[in-house]
């Protein structure tokens, strides 16, 4: 059973890491949805989301594995 008060643990810098990962994931797909950019541009901005998103979660399944 996973507990996701694992999840929050705000002294750790692989929290903050989490966070700002995810949310220049969110970032960076919306800027590929709302403005015109050559495929290529959205290609190589959508590819830097997912990875980003990748590391978010990866980051994540750590903090939840430690103990706080």
């Amino acid at each position: 059973m996973i507990r996701w008060r694992r999840l929050f643990q705000p002294r750790k810098p692989a929290f903050w890491l989490m966070v700002v990962l995810n949310a220049l994931s969110t970032a960076l797909m919306w800027i590929v949805q709302t403005y015109p950019l050559t495929p290529l541009a959205s290609l190589v901005i959508g590819v830097f989301a997912i990875g980003n998103a990748w590391l978010g979660l990866r980051l994540a399944w750590r903090l939840l594995s430690t103990e706080p």
